[in-house]
């Protein structure tokens, strides 16, 4: 393919045209400052490529999300969360004998270190369970040394993906004030997850395996979704040399923000206001209608998808399943599916491609498998984080990497004398 050029200032100046497997055309700019002493300027990077990578592919138009060239609807139907874990971070996946030995090892490091009971015991109950999960994992860099060499990366990973699961259901309990149930062995992923979450000492837990295997795709779906906000945070973070924890850390911190992890609370939200509003959800479709109105319904459309959202169509499928198998009677539930059927069936939603996307169904399912609302954005953490450790490592293994720096287009003030503070005037 020929250089891309670009004319500036009465020169004229070539850039390399980069392609990817899927045929995505990018412009490498690397030289652009040195050459014209401009730079570009992109709001919100939507136009802007940080990076080659081999891990997730997503074509928004067509509504094809893949992880390692896998199609995400065939590692939701066959494959387990740890299994698709294994694939984003080692690049295949797993045979009988390395998928066993990784969830061996998982198991093995799930307890977390005593004394750091102490740092839960310091929140106060109203801690929301995202700074709580952030904070602890910042802290386990102080309890476990990074190293550089393989076989130390690799201890940490499984560490950390081993007791973020920990981490996660004891800030739940902190919150409401329960005695932490510590992991079992004898549990997968899932199932050890709503044992440490939903289990008391005073009586028996029995954990339902429709709800465990939902919880295990859900996992799967959140798993990693290119450069995102929290992905670029992670990669940003780590491409100043900060160690696997401190990064994932700050990656956590991003994904707690309403715009991104907070996409799925922001649609129980909605759906409870409604209710409360008589549950008129007519009134409030025509009210997204309408561009002179700021109400938008939440959980319909998506920024990377023009057409479904491939995740979307995988989780539908399964809450029609775990909904009708729970027989739960929930007016939200009730509310969301009129919503879905306008959505679907409404000229005004399908020509803009405003599809229920995977934030909808995920509150519905989160809200039916009895996980309350302040917890929704720990669960995509913890989906997210095999995504969040593949980006980190192959940033990492990049010769190509340079410390994130971007620049800006200043629009300050000019050189201004100072002024001494007796001669200062007041500023109106």
């Amino acid at each position: 393919m020929d250089n891309a050029r670009l004319s500036i200032n009465d020169q004229e100046v070539e850039f390399p045209v980069t392609v990817g497997t899927e045929q995505e055309v990018g412009f490498d700019i690397r030289k652009l400052r040195g050459q014209t002493g401009a730079i570009t300027v992109d709001p919100g990077f939507a136009n802007t490529g940080s990076c080659h990578s081999e891990i997730t592919f997503i074509d928004g138009e067509k509504g094809v999300l893949r992880y390692r060239g896998y199609s995400i609807e065939d590692l939701a139907e066959h494959s387990t969360f740890l299994d698709v874990a294994y694939l984003l971070i080692y690049g295949s996946l797993p045979t009988r004998e390395e998928l066993d030995g990784f969830n061996t090892e998982i198991t093995r490091h799930s307890l977390l270190h005593e004394d750091m009971k102490k740092f839960f015991e310091g929140y106060p109950a109203s801690a929301p369970p995202m700074s709580v999960l952030s904070t602890i994992v910042a802290s386990l860099s102080a309890y476990y040394p990074s190293g550089n060499s393989e076989e130390e990366v690799n201890l940490n990973i499984i560490r950390l993906i081993a007791k973020l699961n920990t981490i996660a259901a004891f800030s739940y309990k902190k919150s409401i004030g329960q005695p932490y149930i510590y992991p079992r062995n004898d549990l997968g992923y899932a199932a050890d997850f709503l044992h440490m979450m939903f289990a008391v000492p005073s009586e028996d837990y029995e954990i339902n395996a429709l709800i465990a295997r939902t919880l295990d795709m859900l996992l799967i779906l959140h798993a990693d979704h290119e450069q995102n906000c929290s992905t670029s945070t992670v990669r940003m973070v780590g491409s100043s040399g900060a160690d696997l924890f401190s990064s994932i850390s700050a990656g956590i911190s991003a994904l707690s923000g309403p715009l991104h992890g907070g996409a799925n609370t922001a649609v129980i939200n909605m759906l409870e206001m409604i209710r409360q509003d008589g549950g008129n959800f007519q009134k409030y479709v025509e009210k997204a209608k309408d561009k002179d109105d700021p109400f938008r319904l939440m959980g319909f459309g998506h920024r990377v998808y023009k057409n479904f959202d491939p995740r979307a169509r995988v989780i539908k499928k399964s809450a029609d399943e775990v909904l009708g198998q729970l027989g739960i009677n929930d007016p939200l539930l009730d509310l969301a599916k009129q919503l879905e059927r306008i959505a679907l069936e409404d000229d005004y939603f399908r020509e803009r491609g405003l599809y229920p996307n995977v934030d909808f169904y995920s509150g519905i399912l989160y809200r039916a498998m009895g996980i309350p609302t302040n917890m929704f954005t720990v669960m995509f953490a913890l989906g997210r984080l095999p995504g969040w450790i593949a980006q980190w490592m192959e940033m990492k293994n990049d010769p190509n990497t340079r410390i994130n720096r971007p620049r800006q287009i200043y629009t300050g003030h000019n050189h201004r004398h100072y002024v001494q503070i007796g001669h200062r005037a007041i500023q109106e």
